[in-house]
């Protein structure tokens, strides 16, 4: 999701390489950039005297990315509106992603003959204070206080802060550190869960997903009071919190989804909290978005939905991003927040 701003001064920092180079033609690369606020990217490029429109193609509609995309070297664009016309890129050298998750791109049979670049490290902050505020707002009985407010009842409710208990963080990349963190700061007891088992962060555990899902380190899982699901949407991770997964969180325990909507099976997560086994759940990502008006989600009990919009992507953010990449690029230098393929992250 982006959200439009006025363009500001974009800093570039000086990083270490993550990729492979790519070898640069000469001459001035041909560019599109396709998102609904193109128009303030491109000002900002502009601005910073890295491009000029001459060389630049804007497409603020899906339809209107066919007309270019097969022009140009390099695209910097939403990955929906690219996937269904990335046939006809033949000169396509390497796409900038706008948005952190990259699927469209994933689909089987599309061309990967390109460099591809994601959206990291800014999302964290806005992560932290989503996720936190709901928190809070569960075991503080925020919610709870505004209800009683309109009756005009004064009703005080036992609780405990956040201090003492415990946080298992799903993911663990910059997101999942930005938390893991977070959780600290607030006397929280940090868990994590990634592919291997192993971090550098200051964890007081940290455990292989696939152990979980096999019983491994269940008792990490029961000692849980939050779980925080910050995982990428790759066909691997399907449906990875199913009922047994459910079934072995601590009673009363609250989860929250920041990652994407096919982690959870739907089905599942709903009978946990008809059944009352959760305190409650806090989703942000959904399998269809905008959910429709007739799921079940939307009157499930104890279930705080938003619409995707823990963290936005705002436009001075990508145009920095894609300045630092561009020099790079123009460079010969490897590029940064690149895209496996095969990982699908």
């Amino acid at each position: 999701m982006s959200h439009p701003l006025l363009f500001r001064e974009i800093a570039m920092p000086q990083c270490e390489p993550k990729t492979q180079p790519l070898s640069c033609a000469s001459g001035a690369p041909k560019c599109l950039i396709a998102a609904p606020d193109a128009g303030d990217i491109l000002a900002a490029l502009v601005h910073q005297g890295l491009l000029t429109p001459a060389q630049v193609h804007v497409a603020v509609t899906s339809a209107e990315v066919a007309q270019y995309i097969g022009e140009v070297d390099i695209v910097c664009g939403k990955p929906a509106w690219l996937a269904p016309h990335l046939h006809l890129a033949q000169k396509l050298r390497w796409l900038q992603s706008t948005f952190a998750g990259v699927e469209p791109l994933m689909v089987a049979g599309l061309p990967r003959n390109y460099q591809l670049t994601g959206v990291k490290g800014i999302f964290g902050p806005l992560m932290r204070e989503y996720v936190f505020g709901k928190l809070l707002e569960i075991f503080r009985h925020f919610g709870c206080y505004h209800r009683q407010q309109q009756q005009t009842l004064w009703r005080p409710h036992a609780y405990q802060g956040l201090a003492g208990r415990t946080l298992m963080v799903v993911g663990l990349g910059s997101i999942g550190a930005e938390l893991v963190h977070t959780g600290q700061h607030f006397g929280m007891r940090t868990l994590g869960v990634n592919s291997t088992g192993q971090s550098g962060l200051p964890l007081d555990g940290c455990y292989a997903l696939d152990d979980l899902q096999q019983g491994v380190g269940s008792d990490a899982l029961a000692s849980a009071d939050a779980i925080v699901f910050a995982l990428p949407g790759t066909p691997a991770l399907t449906g990875v919190v199913d009922a047994q997964f459910l079934k072995a969180l601590k009673p009363g325990a609250v989860l929250v989804n920041v990652g994407r909507g096919q982690l959870i099976d739907e089905r599942a997560l709903l009978a946990a909290l008809k059944a009352g086994q959760l305190q409650a759940a806090v989703l942000d990502v959904f399998t269809q978005e905008p959910l429709p008006e007739d799921h079940p989600f939307w009157r499930a009990p104890n279930l705080h939905l938003t619409p995707h919009i823990s963290a936005l992507t705002f436009t001075a953010d990508i145009a920095r991003i894609f300045a630092d990449n561009y020099q790079r690029f123009q460079a010969g230098k490897p590029l940064l927040h690149a895209i496996d393929f095969a990982r699908g992250y």
